[in-house]
């Protein structure tokens, strides 16, 4: 059989996600974006404009029907990927989709175990598990250089994305961000969860915790805590943000520190001290569409996150949430300073997390 050298595709989903996805395949030579799908008149009007060589369809049935399609890319809203999903390994395509799989965690594990019995393949966008400075962080910690692992603190607090701004079913900010920080937690670890306790707080009296903090242990013992939020100055005259990794050992330290544009890696090591700058590379999306085609060419994983890591991520961060509003958020501030926030938000050009309009725009800008 001849080897393929580069693989169709066809995109379903064209809004902020899909066009950044987009932007990525296109650049990269191993791929042929095909067709692109969305129901959205504007969303096809951008895909006719960024992919002047591509299908530009309104019927994602196309794309399924189609046996040159190697990969369906999945990256409109969660609740719309289980039925593509399904669609895409009954017709035999892999798939590179967006995290999570699924709008509620039982879907999810259904998929997971679809995926394992499929053969196919099917990377989620983990972006994380793609970053250099998490693989930096996990060599230097896998070496011994902080001895025996020990404690795991992860933060992750911005004045991003805000209540009533859209990502309804992919879940409160915990779940639609948390998620990969439950991931990276877990990764570090090396081991899977086994207790946890979690307190939130309902920012602005809103119905649901949008910072919620989570600590406890994993099956090797080792102790983590987690804190994640959007809720960190907002109406400050110059925004900022908390967002860092801490590894404890019992001999040394790994941390990392970030600003979206740069990410500094700091080892403190028995015989090493190593302190590396470089590019945050925001979503990872570039080395996630090359990673999976690569992959998908060689017939194996040669490093994309998997459907089963997203899952358990997805279920410990809803079980994290969960508990934290079973131990009673406490409401503090009013809807008011909610509806000030979102009025400043709407008017901003620049900042953490803006409307999907706004990172669209400043996305095509560059």
């Amino acid at each position: 059989m001849e080897r393929k050298e580069k693989l169709k595709i066809g995109v379903i989903g064209f809004g902020r996600m899909g066009q950044l996805y987009g932007k990525e395949l296109l650049k990269n030579p191993l791929w042929e974006v095909v067709y692109i799908c969305d129901t959205g008149v504007a969303a096809r009007k951008a895909a006719t404009e960024i992919a002047p060589g591509a299908i530009v369809i309104d019927n994602e049935d196309e794309i399924f029907a189609d046996p040159a399609i190697d990969v369906v890319g999945l990256f409109a809203l969660a609740d719309s990927r289980p039925a593509q999903l399904y669609k895409a390994l009954k017709a035999g395509k892999h798939v590179l989709a967006e995290k999570p799989v699924a709008d509620d965690i039982k879907t999810e594990w259904e998929i997971a175990d679809a995926v394992e019995k499929s053969g196919r393949m099917v990377a989620v966008n983990m972006f994380n598990r793609n970053a250099w400075y998490h693989k930096m962080m996990i060599d230097f910690i896998r070496s011994g250089e902080i001895g025996e692992l020990a404690i795991i603190r992860i933060a992750h607090m911005t004045p991003g994305h805000m209540p009533q701004e859209g990502h309804g079913p992919e879940g409160p900010c915990f779940h639609d961000c948390g998620m990969h920080y439950v991931d990276v937690a877990r990764w570090y670890a090396g081991s899977d969860y086994d207790t946890y306790h979690a307190q939130g707080v309902r920012m602005w009296s809103y119905t649901d915790p949008w910072w919620v903090q989570a600590h406890g242990t994993f099956r090797n013992g080792v102790v983590f805590d987690i804190t994640q939020g959007f809720v960190y100055g907002h109406m400050a005259q110059v925004q900022t943000h908390n967002c860092y990794v801490d590894v404890i050992g019992t001999k040394g330290i790994a941390r990392l520190k970030y600003d979206f544009k740069t990410a500094t890696v700091d080892l403190h090591g028995v015989h090493d001290t190593v302190t590396k700058t470089d590019d945050f590379n925001d979503k990872k999306i570039d080395i996630l569409v090359d990673v999976f085609a690569k992959s998908v060419l060689a017939g194996k994983n040669l490093g994309y996150p998997t459907v089963k890591d997203s899952v358990i991520a997805s279920d410990m961060a809803w079980k994290m949430f969960d508990d934290a509003v079973a131990n009673g958020a406490p409401c503090i501030g009013k809807p008011e300073e909610m509806d000030e926030i979102l009025a400043r938000r709407r008017a901003m050009k620049q900042g953490y997390g803006l409307p999907l309009w706004q990172i669209i725009d400043e996305y095509a800008a560059k």
